[in-house]
């Protein structure tokens, strides 16, 4: 609860109402003057939780997933990411249930997850305890049996004999084809649009955004902002897709880094260095998503536990502070250390939360410390040298009066380290019970193997 007479809470107060001032007036502040698409104002401090509808309960449906939202907002997540929520085609289907990304009907729900008035009464509720709904769109193929490869095969790609294809190894979905295909973009525009009226979604995570044209999308978000602000995330890492239609890309070449040093196969300055090449590469006013773990990587290459060892909170500490958006794959507040079946019934391990408040108190400094917001509204990034620098990795980030210091040893053995220059001193708070500090130029501290610190004022 926050006490009126505590000067802290006081100034507390007064930044949620400059924010929600803004909502008021800018529903979704525009970055004028770098160009790009206009960012929701609930974004700037946001966090993203992917969910396996399929995976989350016994029952698999909306409506059970429904009653862990109080849990999931009391822990602080912004937007829910659903995975496709569409039917699933029976066509060269894999495994029992299928892919979710083989879409039948872009007009239905998946009937296994429920009827449409129950996912409209999911983002319902959702909306009503604060956080926001955007659903997976898989626009660059669908199901063999979807209706739109009997009522316009014309739409589809062909390969010299005149036969449908499948995009890589993807035997279960067809391959449609944008280039110079009007109607198709209309009737994909068309779809988008219906969600976010029918629905009240407030947005999109685009499959394989890379292999749509970048100008569709732009088209998309123009259209769709046309009925409400909205977020868009792209399957995808490319600069140009922030031009004008997406708010976040996946940090794939950083994610890669990480469990390359997972596995003694790189190290911190190398994570350090792809981070700064990132920087450069991408507009300031773009949103980076970091990330442990998600469906691609828990199904296919293995558990966070799997890839990254005993550093895994280690680098959940460092997705959740360095320039972009922390993405939690339902599940990992369990600790769960399983991957789960793509194409069957494989429900997520909940007997117990151990990391629970692990992820409740980075996501709360996220959302209350202005120096870790995303893009434009977040603070400077600057790496703090030290004498073990391919073993520790310490950075602050300073916005304003607002400043988070994070030392991390990425490696398995301990170390002593001394800390160069001075942006870090100062006197802070720690997350997880650690102690309060003060740093002095030359501060020497002594470290663990892949122990995490965070302070901030």
């Amino acid at each position: 609860m926050i006490k009126p007479n505590n000067p802290t809470s006081v100034k507390l107060i007064s930044l949620l109402i400059v924010v929600f001032l803004i909502a008021a007036c800018h529903q979704a502040p525009k970055n004028t003057a770098h160009g790009g698409p206009s960012n929701p104002v609930w974004s700037v401090n946001a966090n993203i939780y992917e969910v396996n509808v399929r995976q989350f309960t016994p029952e698999g449906t909306f409506n059970a997933f429904a009653e862990h939202l109080p849990r999931l907002q009391k822990m602080g997540v912004d937007i829910l990411w659903l995975m496709p929520i569409h039917p699933i085609g029976q066509l060269n289907r894999k495994g029992s249930l299928g892919s979710y990304y083989s879409v039948k009907n872009y007009l239905e729900v998946n009937p296994e997850f429920g009827t449409l008035d129950d996912f409209k009464a999911l983002v319902e509720k959702a909306h009503d305890l604060g956080m926001r709904v955007i659903i997976d769109w898989v626009a660059n193929h669908t199901a063999w049996d979807s209706d739109l490869i009997t009522n316009h095969p014309e739409w589809y790609t062909r390969d010299e004999k005149g036969n449908f294809i499948s995009p890589y190894d993807w035997s279960d979905v067809a391959d449609l084809n944008f280039e110079s295909n009007q109607p198709l973009w209309d009737y994909m525009l068309d779809a988008l649009k219906y969600w976010v009226r029918e629905a009240d979604i407030d947005g999109y995570r685009c499959d394989v955004a890379f292999m749509v044209p970048t100008e569709f999308w732009n088209r998309a978000r123009n259209e769709l902002e046309a009925i409400k602000p909205v977020f868009m995330l792209a399957e995808a890492e490319e600069p140009e897709h922030h031009t004008k239609a997406f708010d976040m890309s996946y940090a794939w070449n950083l994610h890669r880094v990480m469990n390359q040093i997972g596995k003694k196969q790189a190290d911190a300055n190398t994570l350090d260095s792809m981070l700064m090449a990132d920087l450069v590469r991408f507009p300031s006013y773009a949103y980076r998503m970091q990330f442990t773990s998600n469906h691609d990587e828990n199904s296919w290459n293995g558990t966070e536990y799997e890839r990254l060892g005993e550093g895994a909170k280690a680098f959940a500490v460092w997705s959740a502070t360095v320039p972009g958006m922390p993405l939690i794959y339902n599940g990992q507040e369990s600790a769960f250390n399983r991957r789960l079946a793509f194409f069957e019934k494989d429900q997520i391990d909940w007997a117990k939360f151990p990391l629970e408040d692990f992820y409740r108190e980075l996501l709360l400094l996220k959302k209350n410390n202005q120096a870790l917001w995303n893009g434009i509204y977040g603070g400077s990034y600057e790496r703090i040298t030290t004498d073990a620098d391919t073993q520790v990795y310490a950075f602050v980030r300073v916005k304003d009066k607002h400043k988070v210091f994070v030392i991390l040893n990425l490696s398995d053995q301990p170390t002593r380290v001394t800390l160069a220059g001075k942006a870090y001193t100062g006197k802070y708070k720690a997350l997880f019970d650690q102690p309060s500090m003060r740093f002095r130029k030359g501060a020497t501290i002594e470290m663990t193997p892949w122990e995490y610190r965070v302070y901030h004022n």
